[in-house]
């Protein structure tokens, strides 16, 4: 098995789950390391008691990740199809990138591949979550709780910068949890007016603080998308400052100083809560299922309360990004 893209909490539980359940069986497991970059170098390992001992409640991944396409490298597919040569099936465990990879690997090369939806981002399109999600919101949501008091203490604006690239989740279930007064997100457009507006209500209710929660994706007027990019083509969001932006903007508008704060990785490491290791354990184990049953090019997904299987072609044809819907629950905290 893999683990490509970024890492996020949960990984663990489901490498410790596919070993669990195909050991039963009596079939022996390897790790994969760095990714897509350890397929195309033929660098694997086994996993045996030993690795996988102790890692339910760690972060990260024990096997290493990268963000590596081997479509993008000359020679890339050729040398997976060589280091698959020794392998009775892979599981890869991922974001849209990772199994956008997997799938064309499986539709186009007829290997025998499946997978795990793995993105902090949970904007990956059939299953209505992915582990790393809730421990990403619940960090993202306790800094937003911290951040309230310093800005009521200074009379400030603070915006609380969280991940999200193309789907604004994260900022969105930790903004409403965290009781932002807005919430700025990739699919809809930023207005610095109306943010201003929501400040200056609350100024004249007596309160002369503000907390933003901004997704590192949102679209700012003025900013421009264009920069590094990664093998998959993704513009490196880290460099745009939304957060920093939104604060100079916001304060030149209402005349209340406004500071930024950047989550960044935090979110992503430490320990998963608890209902991301069951949910990694339960996709892990569909995983496994789907291996030993021969059903390719299948992914484990929850529908629901199931753990099921869709197409990776499926759940990869597409982003799920925040409908109106949601951001209309938001809304109604607004200023």
């Amino acid at each position: 098995m893999l683990t490509g893209g970024g890492d996020c909490p949960g990984l663990n539980a489901v490498i410790r789950a596919v070993c669990r359940r195909l050991w039963e069986d009596g079939h022996e497991t390897v790790g994969v390391l760095n990714g897509w970059r350890g397929m195309i170098d033929g660098n694997l390992e086994p996993l045996g008691y030993g690795e996988i001992s102790g890692i339910l409640p760690r972060g990260g991944t024990i096997i290493g990740t990268s963000r590596t396409n081997p479509h993008k490298l000359e020679g890339g597919v050729d040398a997976v199809k060589r280091t698959f040569e020794g392998l009775d099936a892979l599981v890869a465990i991922g974001g849209e990138d990772t199994l956008g990879v997997a799938a064309r690997l499986s539709a186009e090369e007829g290997l025998p591949v499946v997978g795990v939806p793995k993105t902090i981002d949970n904007d990956l399109n059939g299953t209505d979550y992915t582990f790393g999600f809730d421990t990403a919101v619940y960090v993202a949501t306790e800094a937003i709780d911290r951040v309230h008091s310093t800005a009521e203490s200074h009379n400030r604006v603070i915006v609380v910068e969280t991940m999200g690239r193309h789907a604004g989740w994260i900022a969105l279930m930790s903004g409403i949890a965290g009781g932002a007064d807005y919430i700025l997100i990739p699919e809809q457009p930023v207005v610095y007016d109306d943010v201003a507006a929501a400040v200056e209500r609350r100024k004249a209710r007596g309160k002369k603080f503000s907390v933003i929660v901004a997704s590192e994706g949102s679209e700012l007027p003025g900013v421009s998308d264009e920069g590094e990019v990664d093998e998959f083509g993704h513009v490196r969001v880290e460099n745009r400052n939304v957060g920093e932006t939104v604060a100079q903007e916001v304060e030149k508008r209402t005349g209340t100083q406004a500071r930024a704060t950047v989550l960044g990785y935090i979110q992503r490491g430490g320990t998963p809560t608890p209902r991301d290791r069951i949910l990694g354990l339960r996709f892990g184990l569909k995983a496994a299922d789907l291996v030993a049953s021969g059903t390719w090019g299948q992914m484990a997904a929850l529908h629901g309360d199931d753990v099921v299987s869709v197409p990776l072609a499926e759940a990869t044809a597409e982003l799920k990004l925040v409908p109106d819907s949601w951001y209309e629950v938001a809304k109604t905290f607004f200023g």
